[in-house]
């Protein structure tokens, strides 16, 4: 066990952790921030997306040791209200069915518009490799492009 200091949503935080373990179990387990999802564990479906200095990264395969001085932000960092333009969006196309992706999937576009403020709808199916089960996917192109348009950049990272 090793002790580390790292920053999520804002705060400085202390835990006491194996060096290999994944920040997703450092979140959940240590943390008590469970809107980043397990999915697969292996970084293909993306349920587990969370702001590493900015970029969408896969918690699932991040050791806690190779994070160092970064800033974490999860679901949970990225509005206090869920007023992020992308959660708003989300909420207005209706996107969620069965929800288990969705943390995920709202983390990938809000990194994406922070990069690219208009993407084009192949720019957007490059950038969200994350897996729906339900496949939503024409609602969450919908509401990327909504977010876009009502200021999709404006957020925590």
């Amino acid at each position: 066990m090793a002790k580390y200091t790292i920053e999520v949503n804002g705060k400085s935080r202390e835990v006491d952790v194996a060096p290999d373990t994944p920040l997703l179990w450092v979140l959940r387990d240590e943390l008590n921030l469970v809107g980043t999802k397990y999915g697969c564990g292996v970084a293909q479906c993306g349920a587990c997306t969370i702001h590493l200095d900015g970029e969408a990264v896969r918690s699932c395969v991040l050791p806690i040791s190779s994070i160092a001085n970064k800033k974490v932000i999860t679901i949970e960092g990225l509005s206090e209200n869920g007023d992020h333009p992308v959660q708003k969006a989300w909420d207005e196309v209706d996107v969620a069915q069965c929800g288990y992706c969705q943390a995920g999937q709202v983390m990938a576009a809000a990194a994406l518009l922070k990069k690219n403020p208009n993407p084009s709808d192949e720019e957007i199916a490059s950038s969200m490799t994350n897996i729906c089960r339900c496949g939503t996917y024409v609602r969450i192109r919908q509401a990327v492009h909504m977010a876009a348009e009502k200021g999709g950049t404006l957020w925590k990272g």
